[in-house]
């Protein structure tokens, strides 16, 4: 079988290094790579994407010898319709790796060309580090790095403000844009760099908080051959993705000008205020799958797609969501409801076999912000409480016992967290009063919930009774509990 190269796929030479991408993984080839390809091809441009890496391991070695192209599958359901389709991506041009390459990464900041900037480092990755020195080759911190290669552009461009970039950082956390700049100018204050750079910094550039969502779950090694027999190319660097996409930019209107990635086709925003797209994302996907997770697995199920296709667990999904969460959301400029169908149809992707155990880590503090301003807010409004997510909470406090009807639960979460619920379990005898007790104790938690929950009328008795229904008569009698509660939907 042939190696993939652009001689070997009788493709076009590399573009100009337009984007400097921090970041090679599966997900940023199949975002924003994928994005700026279609961006290329749709609009004629020539962007071509240098990606730099920390360390030269073997797969951007193989990723290199490829000409920096590679195939993106995706596979799953989009508006109940099945997909299933491979796109050659030839945005990349190279991938260079910061440790061994400092020197020639630096000189990089030379290109006139260069003008965008996507980074993806974890939500950890942007963080000011004191221990980051000007002369470290390179500093270990990524926001260190992109300083020294912005400074160094700076000095070679004398100042110019038309060497000047745009900043598109893709990492999970609030306002990226505006921790990636806050950081930047740390770094300025901290290495004595002289106030004409951070001008600069602040002047020339721009910084775009962004939010993106897409799962890429990759191709596993097993499935390779078949992939790349399909392909016709050997192909080290390929992957598979969702459909699935959304990418909420919060930029001034001269980058959407500039850049008009909202004029592809494609689910890209351009926004004056990123906060409703945050916030729909936290309450509904991320809270579908946080509130999911112990009702799925008391149940006895294993994954999200077991747990969608459930009769009653799925019944139990869209009650949570349509019913409940929904409505408590004041976003005029959205249609939720039909988010929430994507959403079903991302969690019923065949492609993906997301494991409920895994989305369980942390699921305390995933809880507190995912899932309780929802179940807050709709007893707020509504002046009662919501069955599904009561629910949800109360499965939430039996799955931390570790074991329900003789299955066994690893709990992945802060020591502080186990620890208290294994002490809270460890008092109780399954009688009501002791777990009116234990709930109590739960509810006044406030390192948990940031504040006691026990002034909510009526919480306390409803979850206690959720749980005595849980322990004498199982998930299935919960469920039915639940759903004979299930008002008309609010989409209907």
């Amino acid at each position: 079988m042939q190696q993939l190269n652009r001689t070997n796929a009788a493709t076009t030479t590399a573009y100009p290094e337009v984007v400097l991408q921090f970041g090679g993984g599966n997900f940023l080839r199949a975002f924003s790579d994928w994005i700026i390809d279609i961006y290329n091809e749709k609009k004629g441009t020539r962007l071509g994407i240098l990606v730099a890496t920390t360390t030269q391991r073997q797969g951007y070695q193989d990723w290199n010898e490829q000409d920096g192209l590679y195939h993106l599958m995706l596979k799953g359901i989009s508006e109940g319709k099945t997909v299933d389709e491979t796109r050659l991506i030839k945005s990349v041009s190279r991938v260079i790796a910061m440790e061994p390459e400092w020197e020639a990464f630096l000189q990089t900041a030379e290109n006139p060309v260069t003008r965008y900037i996507i980074s993806n480092t974890t939500e950890a990755g942007i963080r000011f580090n004191e221990a980051d020195q000007l002369s470290a080759d390179p500093p270990s911190e990524f926001p260190a790095k992109l300083t020294r290669w912005l400074y160094h552009r700076y000095q070679h461009f004398n100042g110019d403000p038309a060497a000047g970039c745009v900043f598109f950082p893709v990492e999970l956390i609030d306002n990226n844009g505006a921790a990636l700049k806050k950081c930047l100018l740390e770094y300025c204050v901290h290495w004595g760099l002289e106030p004409g750079f951070a001008d600069w910094l602040h002047s020339a550039n721009q910084y775009c908080n962004s939010l993106v969502d897409r799962i890429v779950p990759g191709i596993g090694r097993e499935k390779l051959p078949a992939a790349w027999e399909s392909f016709g190319f050997e192909d080290k660097a390929a992957t598979q993705g969702e459909p699935y996409h959304l990418w909420a930019i919060e930029a001034p209107a001269a980058v959407q000008q500039e850049l008009p990635l909202d004029d592809l086709g494609l689910n890209i925003i351009f926004t004056e205020d990123l906060a409703p797209y945050r916030l729909s994302k936290v309450r509904v996907l991320n809270g579908a799958h946080t509130a999911m997770v112990p009702v799925g697995l008391l149940a006895g199920l294993e994954s999200v797609g077991e747990a969608i296709e459930d009769n009653t667990v799925g019944a139990f999904i869209k009650q949570a969501v349509f019913n409940e969460i929904i409505p408590t959301l004041d976003l005029p400029e959205l249609d939720l409801n039909s988010y929430a169908e994507a959403i079903l149809d991302r969690f019923r992707n065949p492609s993906i076999h997301h494991r409920l155990i895994s989305i369980s880590l942390n699921s305390v503090a995933k809880f507190r912000e995912r899932v309780l301003p929802s179940l807050l807010a709709y007893a707020k409004t509504k002046k009662e409480l919501p069955p599904a997510l009561c629910l949800a909470f109360a499965a939430l406090i039996q799955f931390y016992r570790g074991n329900f009807k003789g299955q066994e639960f690893p709990l992945n979460d802060q020591p502080w967290a186990t620890e208290f619920f294994q002490e809270a379990w460890q008092k109780c005898d399954g009688s009501p009063e002791t777990i009116s007790l234990m709930v109590t104790k739960v509810l006044q938690w406030e390192r948990a919930w940031n504040r006691s929950l026990l002034n909510i009328e009526g919480l306390q008795e409803e979850i206690t009774a959720q749980l005595l229904r849980l322990n004498s008569e199982g998930m299935a009698a919960a469920l039915r509990y639940v759903l004979a509660h299930n008002g008309e939907r609010q989409n209907d």
